[in-house]
């Protein structure tokens, strides 16, 4: 978090313009105690100073919120943010200089947009998490486009701004929306969503999806560019089997709090995700990379398995 932390306050975006809020989501690490350092180092605003060559310090606020649950800590957010635009930044990741002026300036000029997101491009971390120098960006051998965006969040459609391709919504640590879209299509499912342990997701596909049916309009950027720190653990098989499986957990639980027919059509849908997994084993076999297909069939297995509520 400390870098993440140290990169949004090197943006070259002017400081009065915005606040950093982090929210403490229970954690049993030592975020409290990095935050507070990195607001002794910073400067907490609560005036702007305008001496000459003296820093505007950085308007930094740390909020705790007690019910683990990354849709508790998101809503907690909302409801704390005094900003009329929210971006989600996940603790794990580093942006560049022109990350929040790429935002700011995208909303100003569209004001039809109600939310966005950019690419998100995986950085392969060592044993020392918060060591920059050992970041790299091989991949195992059986990493494919499919398992990339599954494991790391990996989002990249292109240089363009465009709408998202069918299937495909803003991933929660590099997203932006308008304050009042949550006015008005209410918070992230507490129901959905990661909680300690339990690696729950389609938190960020419920909203993308309420949002689509009260007609709000959601675009890709290419310019706030997100680097997301992968840990090793999440390389591994244990981590694998965990997340695939938890995956269908949570479009179970979206689709039939939609109702039965949202249900009956998301089995539907995996039928036909099944066809193209197939299609893909044979294809990665015939170029002689035999493990990317299987990782895939994995993948859909055990995300079926969960979506039957086996």
């Amino acid at each position: 978090m400390r870098n993440l932390l140290r990169a949004i306050a090197g943006n070259d975006f002017p400081r009065e313009e915005y606040e950093l809020l982090v929210v403490d989501n229970n954690s049993s690490d030592d975020t409290a105690e990095v935050v507070r350092e990195f607001i002794e180092e910073q400067g907490v605003s609560t005036k702007i100073t305008t001496t000459e060559n003296t820093p505007t310090p950085l308007n930094v606020r740390y909020v705790f919120e007690g019910e683990q649950g990354l849709s508790f800590a998101r809503n907690r957010g909302i409801a704390e943010a005094k900003g009329d635009i929210l971006i989600y930044v996940d603790d794990d990741a580093l942006v560049g200089q022109d990350y929040l002026r790429s935002y700011a300036d995208y909303f100003a000029s569209h004001s039809s947009i109600m939310g966005a997101g950019g690419p998100i491009i995986p950085l392969y971390a060592g044993a020392d998490l918060y060591d920059t120098t050992q970041y790299h960006t091989s991949e195992p051998a059986w990493m494919t486009p499919y398992t990339r965006a599954l494991l790391c969040g990996a989002a990249y459609y292109g240089d363009k701004e465009r709408r998202y391709p069918k299937g495909r919504f803003p991933i929660g640590c590099n997203a932006a929306f308008r304050k009042e879209v949550f006015e008005k299509i209410g918070g992230y499912n507490t129901d959905l969503g990661r909680k300690g342990n339990l690696l729950l997701a389609g938190e960020e596909k419920d909203v993308f999806d309420r949002m689509t049916r009260a007609g709000m309009a959601v675009r890709y950027i290419p310019t706030p560019v997100l680097h997301h720190i992968i840990a090793p653990h999440r390389l591994e098989r244990p981590y694998f089997e965990q997340v695939t499986t938890q995956i269908g957990i949570s479009e179970r639980k979206r689709t039939l709090a939609i109702g039965k027919s949202a249900y009956v059509k998301r089995l539907f849908d995996e039928g036909v995700k099944w066809i193209g997994t197939l299609i893909l084993l044979i294809g990665y076999t015939l170029q002689l990379h035999p493990t990317k297909g299987t990782m895939l069939v994995r993948f859909r297995k055990n995300v079926t398995k969960g979506l039957l509520g086996q």
